[in-house]
C-alpha cells in the first residue's frame, strides 16, 4: 500500500515536468543554442510552416472586416487599403530583417536585450514580455471569443446557445489547454490542412460576393455616393483613414508569430546554428507570401462587406458584428454552406489559439528562468500552460468573452511588439552603416509608433491590460528571484592548467582558500590577509590560496565559471573568478574543488561591516554583500549532508 501512495504522486510529477529542459542554457544574449547539445531538427518546408503561423494571422478575417466597418463605416476599404500599405511597406520589410538578425525564434525583443544591458536590460525585456504575454494571450481568448460567435450565431443553433458564449469560450479555451497537456507534437499537418479549407471557403465567398457587387450595380453607386456625401474629396477620405488606421491594427497580427515559428523552417544542408542562411531564406518567403495572400483578402473582403451588409448588422447585437464573412456565406450561398464556413471558421479560430500558446511556450522559457525569474517547473511544458489556460480564463471573465471589448489590448500587444521590431531593425541598420535601410526604418518606427500611441490614447484599456501583465510578470519574477536567491546557479567550472596546479598541491595537504576582495593587489595586501585570517582563526602556516571573484552582470542569473591562477609576487597564489554573484561563485567553486579531489577544502572570510539587510539587499541587487553566510547557506542547499559540505570559517 505505501508503494501505491507515494507512486501516483510521483507518476503526476514526472509527467507534469515530462521534457523538462534549460532552455536558458546556452541563449545568453541571444547567442544560438549550443549546436553540440541541442537536438538535431530537420525542419519543414516554408509554405508548411507558413499554414501555422497562418492560422493565427489568417483567422483575423472572421472578425478583421467586421472591425474594420465598426471603426471606419463607408471608408473601410479606403482605410484597409491604408492597413495593407503598412504592411508591405512597412512590417514586411522589418520582419524579413528581424528575421535575418535573430535567426532562432527569439524575435525583436533577444535583438533589443542586447542592446541594454544589467539590471535596466532585464527590466526592458520584463516590460517587453509583458506585451507579448498580451498578444499572445488575448489571441487565445478574442480567437475562442469570435469561434463561440460564429457557433453562437449559426441559424441552426442561435436558439439553443443563446446567451451561452461565455461558457462556450471557456470550454474553447479549456480544451486548447488539453491539446498541449497531452502532448502538441505535431500541428503543421493540422494547420496546413486548416489553412486551405478556410482560404478555399473564403475564395468562394468573395468571389460570390464579387459577382452579386457587379450584377446588382446599383450597390457600388450608393455606397460611392454615400462616401463622397460624407467625406466630401479624395483626400478628405485619406485623412480620415489614416485618423482610424489605429483601429485596424488587428489585421497587422501575425508578423511576431512568423518569426517565432522560425526553428520548424526547414534550411540548407550547410546551414549553421551561426548562420542558417538557408532558414532565413525560406522564413523570408514565409513572411512575403503570408502577407501577400493577406492583402488580397483583407481589401476584397472590407469591400464586400461593406457594400453589401446593412450598417447596423456590424454593430453589437447584430448578425454581422464579429462574423461579416459569415454572414455573407449564410445570407448569399445558404445556411449549409454557411455552416460549413462556420465549422471552418471556428476550427481555425480556435487553432490560432494554439499558435499563440506555441509562441507563449517558446517565448517565455527562453527568458525568465535564465534571469532566475521562475522556478524550474517554468520551463516544464504543462506546468505552464495550465497557467496560461487560468490566466486566459481570467482574461475571458473580465472582457465577458466579448470580441470589441478585447481588439484594443489585442491591437495594443501587436503594435509595441511591431514598434519594438522596428526600432531593433533601425538600430542593427545604423550599426551595419546603411543609409537608406536606417532611413526606411526610422520611417516605418515612426509610423508604428504614432499608431500605437494613437492607439492607446483612444482605447486605454488595452494599455491598462497590458500594464497588468507587465506588473504580474515583473511581480513574480522578483519573488521568484528572491525565492532563489541562495540557489547554486553556476551551470559549470571551468580551471585552466595554473588553477589546476594549485588545487592538486593542495589536495595532498588541506585545502585552504581565503577569500578576498582585490584592491590594490600589492605584496601588503596579501601579506596582511594572512596575517588576519591566522589571527582570527588561529591556525598555523601559511598554505593558503586566495580567492578573488569580480563581479561583471549581477543581474544575470545562470552563468558558467571560469577559473584562472596566478602567482603574484613571486610568492602568493590567486585564484580569479568572474561571476554574477560572489557567493555563488565561491561556492561553486568550493563544490568542484571537493568532486574533483575527493577532500573537503576549508574558505576563510572576515565579517561584512555594515547593517546585515542592507548587505543582503547589495548581495540581491549587486552580487557582493554578507557573503560568508549567503555562502554558507548557498552551500547548504546545494548539498544537504554536513558532512560532505565544504567548511565556512569567518574571523
Amino acid at each position: 500500500m505505501a508503494t501505491t501512495e507515494h507512486s501516483s504522486p510521483g507518476r503526476l510529477r514526472s509527467w507534469m515536468l515530462e521534457g523538462l529542459s534549460d532552455m536558458g542554457k546556452g541563449h545568453a544574449h541571444g547567442k544560438a543554442p549550443d549546436t553540440a547539445t541541442a537536438p538535431e531538427h530537420k525542419g519543414q518546408r516554408w509554405y508548411r510552416v507558413m499554414c501555422l503561423t497562418g492560422v493565427d494571422y489568417f483567422s483575423t478575417l472572421g472578425y478583421q472586416p467586421g472591425i474594420a466597418a465598426l471603426a471606419a463605416g463607408l471608408l473601410s476599404p479606403v482605410a484597409t487599403i491604408v492597413l495593407v500599405i503598412v504592411t508591405l511597406a512597412g512590417a514586411l520589410p522589418v520582419y524579413r530583417r528581424v528575421a535575418e538578425e535573430s535567426p532562432h525564434g527569439e524575435g525583436s525583443i533577444a535583438m533589443l536585450e542586447r542592446l541594454l544591458s544589467f539590471w535596466k536590460g532585464k527590466l526592458f525585456v520584463l516590460t517587453l514580455l509583458g506585451f507579448a504575454a498580451t498578444d499572445f494571450l488575448i489571441t487565445i481568448t478574442l480567437s475562442a471569443a469570435d469561434a463561440s460567435t460564429h457557433l453562437v450565431e449559426n441559424p441552426h443553433l442561435t436558439s439553443a446557445l443563446h446567451d451561452r458564449q461565455m461558457v462556450i469560450t471557456l470550454v474553447l479555451v479549456a480544451l486548447l489547454g488539453a491539446v498541449f497537456l497531452k502532448g502538441f507534437l505535431e500541428a503543421i499537418g493540422v494547420a496546413v490542412a486548416l489553412v486551405v479549407v478556410y482560404l478555399g471557403l473564403n475564395v468562394v465567398v468573395v468571389a460570390v460576393g464579387l459577382w452579386h457587387v457587379v450584377t446588382e450595380g446599383h450597390v457600388v453607386t450608393d455606397w460611392a455616393d454615400a462616401l463622397t456625401a460624407e467625406h466630401g474629396n479624395v483626400f478628405a477620405m485619406i485623412g480620415v483613414s489614416l485618423l482610424v488606421f489605429p483601429k485596424l491594427a488587428l489585421g497587422l497580427s501575425g508578423f511576431e508569430t512568423g518569426v517565432a515559428v522560425m526553428p520548424h523552417v526547414q534550411g540548407d544542408p550547410d546551414d549553421t546554428a551561426e548562420n542558417p542562411e538557408g532558414r532565413i531564406r525560406g522564413t523570408k518567403k514565409l513572411l512575403t507570401t503570408a502577407a501577400l495572400i493577406m492583402s488580397v483578402f483583407l481589401i476584397a473582403t472590407s469591400f464586400i462587406t461593406t457594400v453589401l451588409i446593412p450598417e447596423k448588422e456590424f454593430e453589437s447585437g447584430g448578425q454581422a458584428n464579429g462574423r461579416a464573412l459569415a454572414y455573407l456565406s449564410h445570407e448569399y450561398l445558404g445556411n449549409a454552406f454557411g455552416t460549413v464556413y462556420d465549422v471552418s471558421t471556428i476550427a481555425i479560430l480556435w487553432f490560432a489559439g494554439a499558435s499563440a500558446m506555441a509562441g507563449l511556450l517558446n517565448l517565455m522559457p527562453r527568458y525568465l528562468p535564465r534571469y532566475g525569474m521562475a522556478p524550474h517547473w517554468a520551463r516544464a511544458v504543462r506546468p505552464m500552460v495550465i497557467v496560461f489556460t487560468l490566466v486566459a480564463f481570467l482574461v475571458t471573465w473580465i472582457f465577458d468573452a466579448d470580441v470589441d471589448a478585447q481588439g484594443g489590448a489585442y491591437a495594443t500587444g501587436v503594435l509595441v511588439l511591431m514598434s519594438s521590431a522596428a526600432i531593433a531593425v533601425t538600430i542593427a541598420a545604423r550599426r551595419a552603416r546603411q543609409r537608406g535601410w536606417t532611413v526606411g526604418f526610422t520611417v516605418v518606427s515612426a509610423v508604428l509608433l504614432y499608431v500605437t500611441v494613437v492607439n492607446v490614447i483612444e482605447r486605454p484599456d488595452g494599455v491598462k491590460i497590458g500594464a497588468c501583465f507587465i506588473a504580474g510578470i515583473i511581480l513574480v519574477s522578483l519573488l521568484s528571484r528572491l525565492a532563489r536567491a541562495f540557489e547554486l546557479r553556476v551551470t559549470s567550472v571551468t580551471l585552466d592548467d595554473m588553477a589546476e596546479r594549485f588545487i592538486r598541491d593542495m589536495a595532498s595537504r588541506k585545502i585552504r582558500f581565503i577569500a578576498n576582495e582585490p584592491d590594490q593587489r600589492d605584496r601588503a595586501e596579501y601579506r596582511d590577509k594572512i596575517e588576519q585570517i591566522r589571527r582570527d582563526n588561529d591556525i598555523p602556516g601559511e598554505d593558503f590560496v586566495f580567492v578573488e571573484v569580480t563581479v561583471v552582470d549581477p543581474s544575470e542569473f545562470e552563468s558558467g565559471l571560469t577559473v584562472r591562477g596566478e602567482v603574484l609576487h613571486h610568492r602568493y597564489r590567486v585564484l580569479t573568478l568572474e561571476s554574477s554573484s560572489v557567493s555563488n561563485a565561491l561556492a561553486a567553486l568550493l563544490l568542484h574543488t571537493r568532486d574533483s579531489t575527493g577532500c573537503l577544502p576549508h574558505i576563510y572570510f572576515e565579517w561584512t561591516e555594515g547593517n546585515p539587510f542592507a548587505n543582503f539587499l547589495r548581495f540581491f541587487l549587486f552580487g557582493q554583500g554578507e557573503v560568508a553566510p549567503v555562502t554558507r547557506e548557498v552551500l547548504r542547499e546545494a548539498e544537504p549532508d554536513r558532512d560532505r559540505r565544504p567548511r565556512v570559517h569567518t574571523g
